[in-house]
């Protein structure tokens, strides 16, 4: 059974990704004690795209602000809901909202559940 993963997109203030980065470093170990395969926060380097949509567009950055792309990997969807289901009563997580007040915008996050389609 191919895997499933969770992606998140959101710009950060570039001000505030010293913070998020330790936030999203938290927020890694959580995830992974939860049944997380795998755990990626990625900000932002090349994000010129000729004849195609970049992120920055997409996503409405300011000039102030950077993209990170996040993902995080699972065995399925079944266990992807098990785990979310866990981080999200994980104690741990309402402090880390806490934490996150004032480093982003969370209504400007994109966040999607995606069936693996290609593995290579």
């Amino acid at each position: 059974m191919p895997n499933y993963v969770d992606g998140f997109v959101l710009p950060v203030p570039k001000d505030n990704l010293d913070r998020y980065k330790k936030v999203a470093k938290k927020a890694s170990k959580i995830w992974m004690e939860h049944g997380a395969l795998a755990y990626f926060e990625c900000v932002g380097d090349d994000m010129e795209a000729e004849h195609m949509t970049p992120f920055p567009k997409l996503v409405k950055t300011k000039p102030d602000e950077v993209v990170v792309f996040s993902w995080a990997v699972f065995k399925s969807r079944k266990d992807r809901d098990k785990a979310n289901k866990a981080i999200m009563a994980d104690p741990r997580i309402q402090g880390m909202c806490e934490e996150t007040k004032g480093i982003f915008e969370c209504k400007r996050m994109a966040y999607g559940g995606f069936k693996v389609m290609v593995e290579g």
